[in-house]
């Protein structure tokens, strides 16, 4: 069951909501209304819709006001900024999970990429939630302590270089080689598959990835590659 008491949530987002059920709504998924239709409260795609434009002009207005980098490099900030991979790390950091209404088999699926794809929608969301409760300032003060707050680090680690690029470019300087990509199974429906990817270095794996496409599976091999080489 999920938790419902929400002034310890409040307090952890640092948001007295004047309407508690806004932030309510910010919390339940679609699949939980398919098993409890009476529920009071609609799923939170609305709210997600809402949040995901509040979220990208809030980052946008203040790259564009703190920095005179071309378009593109504050293109690739903001994405490192605002895609699900971060959204969802923030949201496991102000522990949101165990507030949020899900299905019995959704659940269950802890680690998967979906549920990293729903604690990003729930992140946004409840960005929507705090705009309709506290209005722009009050959003965008949430936004600025929370997502905007994560930009030093992004630039510190290279997080906005795409990983395979990043991987590449350490082997080249590290290695003199440049990685290569290897599908080493595939499973599932067409509609549905999962790959997973090795990377190597020569004839050496040096990491595994998954993911729905091949891109995606590869994307992740980088990463752990970086990650294990500790580049």
């Amino acid at each position: 069951m999920p938790k419902t008491e929400l002034a310890d949530l409040e307090q952890t987002l640092g948001v007295t909501f004047q309407n508690k059920d806004t932030l309510q709504q910010a919390l339940v998924h679609r699949s939980y209304l398919n098993e409890h239709p009476d529920f009071r409260l609609g799923h939170n795609e609305r709210l997600e819709f809402l949040g995901d434009a509040v979220l990208e002009l809030v980052v946008t207005e203040h790259l564009y006001s703190h920095f005179e980098n071309p378009e593109g490099e504050l293109t690739n900030w903001r994405a490192a900024l605002v895609n699900a991979e971060m959204l969802a790390e923030l949201c496991n950091k102000l522990e949101i999970e165990p507030y949020l209404h899900l299905s019995r088999g959704e659940s269950k699926d802890t680690g998967s990429k979906a549920r990293k794809y729903i604690l990003a929608n729930a992140f946004e969301a409840i960005i929507g939630s705090i705009y309709l409760d506290q209005g722009w300032v009050g959003a965008k003060k949430f936004i600025d302590e929370r997502v905007l707050s994560q930009l030093d680090r992004i630039l510190k680690d290279q997080l906005h270089i795409d990983p395979k690029s990043r991987f590449q470019e350490a082997a080249q300087e590290h290695e003199g080689v440049t990685p290569s990509y290897k599908v080493l199974s595939e499973t599932g429906p067409d509609h549905a598959k999962e790959f997973i990817v090795g990377v190597f270095i020569g004839k050496e794996q040096i990491a595994t990835g998954t993911g729905m496409s091949k891109q995606e599976a590869q994307v992740s091999a980088a990463q752990a590659g970086i990650a294990a080489k500790e580049w």
